[in-house]
């Protein structure tokens, strides 16, 4: 190999160095967008979870509902009933 054979097999190297190193800086940049995008939706799940939790405490209890409603209407029939 002669020296001017060596210096374009150097300068090609050299090329192929560099588009490799474009490339990991490329795909850690997309990494590290990928992972801030996770955090966003993470805490954005976690917002969304405790919204729920609060919504579930604080409505009313549909079986509750469904007893006084039915303990009512048996009142009101043993009262009517009893009118007569």
């Amino acid at each position: 190999m002669t020296t001017r054979e060596a210096e374009g097999v150097a300068l090609e190297l050299e090329r192929l160095r560099r588009s490799v190193d474009v490339g990991f800086a490329t795909t850690r940049g997309d990494l590290a967008l990928l992972l801030q995008r996770a955090d966003q939706t993470d805490k954005t799940l976690g917002d969304h979870e405790d919204r729920l939790d609060a919504l579930e405490r604080t409505r009313w209890p549909l079986p509750s509902l469904a007893a006084l409603t039915s303990c009512a209407a048996l009142a009101l029939t043993l009262w009517e009933a009893a009118r007569r």
